[in-house]
């Protein structure tokens, strides 16, 4: 990693800025270093054991399950309805195919990640509104909607004004309206940014206070959660943090209510000058972090253990110690990636077909086959497992059993 613990007080970094309507506006760390330097190494930690697993054999699988996951996530956090295989099926769709506005949200996303990466991998690359104001448009184009109105910072009419939460989620909150003081805040910002960087703030630290202040500003009609969590993983992976920055889109929808919750929560503290204000977000933002490359971590060899398995019962069928059927039995298995209920196996068509011409005890006998050599496993509740998944109570071997 490029970027170092946090290892000194950073108070003096606190910027007021003012503007013309919306009154004063404090950018502030708002967290004490001893509250986060822990939490901090954790996470290097983390991403040090996520980095030097096998990640080169299973790259582009990995890489496809988190851009569907986090596209889904963080569409389905701003009220996006397709399902995660609807979601997987429209990322693959030719521009000219899109029949929906679900699809075209989906792909906008993918649009922006793709902006997003490309940024991160410019060498010297830094925030700026230029960047910002690509993402928004990038994430909203093309989609129908009297708010939708790509790359235009928000200026509110006397006669419209703007509001950002609920009252579920710790009450409603009132942006600046003004497009000149909303321009100012989100150069500010950048700047403020740029001094935070400046300062060896790390990006675990600077990313959600980002995060934090954009939402703040708000400075788009719609589309606002979408940009603040992609500025989010582009400072992630411009310092170095790998498929963590996107996949913990993830985290934030599994814990909704906390995300929401904490935007008002941390305004709300600053408001009421206490100390350290901006410390639960922080918190949260590192937390999902740990949480989030632990899971991919744990998937990298979940994904390794496969393509093992994938090589042995090849092997097995090459060396005449499976047949065809048992082989495709065990494909079966791992194309699912989980336990299969016998029920389920025995109505399946692709097993009917198998023994279409056979009888029970030629059935018996290759699974029975199947479990001895360990290429499969019985479990108790009667699911067949794959063998590269040991069930907590395997069924004993006893005699051929037939599915």
């Amino acid at each position: 990693m490029n970027d170092k613990i946090l290892l000194k007080d950073c108070s003096d970094l606190s910027r007021r800025i003012d503007t013309d309507r919306f009154g004063p506006f404090v950018f502030q760390p708002g967290f004490t270093v001893a509250a986060v330097e822990l939490a901090l190494h954790r996470v290097e930690d983390a991403h040090a054991r996520f980095v030097a697993s096998p990640l080169s054999q299973v790259a582009n699988r990995l890489q496809q399950e988190i851009l569907v996951s986090s596209v889904f996530g963080t569409n389905t956090i701003e009220g996006g309805t397709l399902s995660e295989e609807e979601t997987a099926s429209a990322l693959t769709l030719d521009p000219r195919q899109v029949q929906a506005v679900e699809q075209q949200r989906a792909l906008n996303i993918k649009a922006a990640y793709d902006l997003s990466q490309a940024a991160a991998r410019t060498p010297g690359w830094s925030l700026t509104t230029e960047f910002i104001v690509d993402l928004h448009r990038r994430i909203t184009a093309d989609i129908p909607d009297e708010d939708n109105r790509p790359g235009l910072i928000r200026d509110n009419p006397k006669t419209r004004v703007t509001y950002v939460g609920d009252a579920a989620h710790g009450g409603r909150y009132k942006p600046p309206q003004y497009g000149k003081d909303i321009e100012r805040l989100l150069s500010a910002l950048i700047a403020w940014h740029g001094e935070l960087e400046a300062a060896g703030v790390p990006a675990l630290i600077r990313a959600p206070l980002v995060h934090l202040y954009y939402e703040q500003i708000h400075p788009f009609w719609d589309g606002n959660g979408r940009v603040g969590r992609v500025i989010e993983a582009t400072l992630l992976q411009a310092a170095g943090y790998r498929y963590a920055p996107f996949a913990l889109a993830r985290y934030y929808l599994q814990n909704i209510d906390a995300y929401f919750a904490l935007f008002n929560a941390c305004r709300k503290a600053a408001e009421k000058g206490r100390d350290a204000p901006n410390q639960a977000f922080v918190d949260f933002h590192i937390e999902g972090m740990r949480q989030t490359i632990n899971t991919l971590h744990d998937r990298v060899n979940r994904l390794v253990n496969m393509l093992l398995y994938e090589s042995r019962i090849r092997r097995a069928l090459d060396d005449k110690r499976i047949n065809a059927r048992q082989y495709t039995i065990l494909s079966m298995l791992l194309d699912r990636g989980r336990p299969l209920p016998l029920d389920e196996v025995r109505h399946a068509p692709w097993y009917t077909s198998l023994y279409l011409k056979l009888n029970d005890k030629t059935r018996q006998r290759d699974l029975h086959r199947l479990r001895e050599l360990g290429l499969a496993f019985l479990g108790t509740d009667n699911a067949l497992w794959p063998g590269f998944v040991v069930p907590t109570n395997i069924k004993p071997l006893g005699k051929p059993e037939s599915p």
